[in-house]
């Protein structure tokens, strides 16, 4: 991942902020927002994250989708912690 990555409707996420979503070991998901996706996803990696996945470690990153600003990650990531397990992905590949 860089600065200039592509998110899933091919938008460059750059400095703005995103959802992302995460499947940990335990086969769990975990969905956040970020303003810098590479340096969130290396700390919960490295067990400096959110409590979630100091408990349950990441396995892999899923996918992000990119946002203007935080208000509207911030109303996604709630939008999608509603959602059942299996609709989850799907949400956010959009």
């Amino acid at each position: 991942m860089s600065a200039n990555d592509v998110d899933a409707n091919g938008d460059e996420t750059g400095n703005g902020w995103c959802l992302y979503l995460i499947e940990c070991r335990n086969g769990s998901y975990y969905a956040g927002i970020t303003n810098r996706l590479e340096a969130r996803y290396a700390a919960h990696a490295a067990g400096r994250g959110a409590r979630y996945t100091r408990a349950n470690p990441p396995l892999r990153l899923l996918g992000f989708r990119a946002y203007p600003d935080r208000a509207s990650a911030a109303r996604a990531e709630w939008q999608i912690k509603q959602l059942p397990r299996e609709r989850k992905l799907a949400f956010l590949l959009g």
